[in-house]
């Protein structure tokens, strides 16, 4: 579970005022949603993303997630918080000299998984992604998409509560957005909590569900909408 309750993020700019970057934020996400968080630039997104992985704390108010109560935690547990959950970057983050298989291989070495746990699992994690035939291929001689699915790998491998991606599809070419998409939805059905900031508006119209909408630091919209896909799967029920 996600929950933000009464949260405030003030930053001081040098000036009297400084700037309030959320402003009585109250949200809470159940454990299993998949949710769409958009905003226009400066809307307090990354803000957001931020207090929900502990590289910062609140002015004001509590943050929780999975179980935990950010505002409260010690420093030297935030490495253990941080393993509960998968993190998915525009830029990918993929380390360049190490293969796809190092590259997932990697998040289960530093969280202390055994070599043979690893060894079972990122074939089988590679598989289930259709990277089977690019493991030992590194990451400058994969396409941008491709590249992107390691990332997802990478961060579904260790089985997390929790997927924060964080415009998965902006680096890519925007036909292969809705496979990335699908692939998150896909790791949200196995019971996965997903969250995806972007600001692509097609494709949180076409995709639909919990859409969360923030501007100048608030919550204007938090509700559910019918999406495109679900409106085109019933016409080709319908024929």
């Amino acid at each position: 579970m996600v929950e933000l309750k009464n949260v405030d993020v003030h930053y001081k700019d040098g000036g009297k005022h400084g700037v309030d970057a959320l402003h009585d934020v109250n949200i809470r996400i159940n454990d299993g949603e998949f949710v769409f968080i958009v905003g226009n630039s400066g809307a307090g997104k990354s803000t957001m993303l931020k207090l929900l992985t502990r590289e910062i704390l609140p002015t004001n108010g509590r943050v929780f997630v999975n179980g935990y109560n950010l505002s409260k935690m010690k420093n030297k547990k935030v490495p253990y918080f941080r393993r509960s959950l998968g993190m998915i970057f525009q830029d990918f983050r993929l380390i360049p000299d190490m293969t796809v298989y190092d590259n997932v291989a990697f998040v289960l070495r530093v969280t202390d998984r055994s070599n043979k746990y690893i060894r079972q699992r990122v074939p089988y994690v590679l598989n289930l992604f259709k990277l089977a035939d690019k493991a030992k291929f590194k990451p400058t001689q994969l396409s941008g998409g491709e590249q992107q699915r390691v990332a997802i790998a990478r961060a579904f491998a260790c089985d997390p509560k929790l997927i924060i991606a964080d415009e998965p599809t902006g680096n890519i070419d925007p036909a292969l957005s809705y496979e990335i998409v699908e692939l998150l939805k896909d790791i949200n059905r196995c019971g996965t909590t997903v969250l995806m900031v972007t600001h692509e508006h097609d494709l949180v119209q076409y995709f639909g569900g919990r859409i969360i909408n923030l501007s100048n630091g608030s919550v204007v919209f938090d509700n559910y909408i019918g999406g495109d896909e679900e409106y085109m799967e019933g016409e080709d029920e319908g024929k």
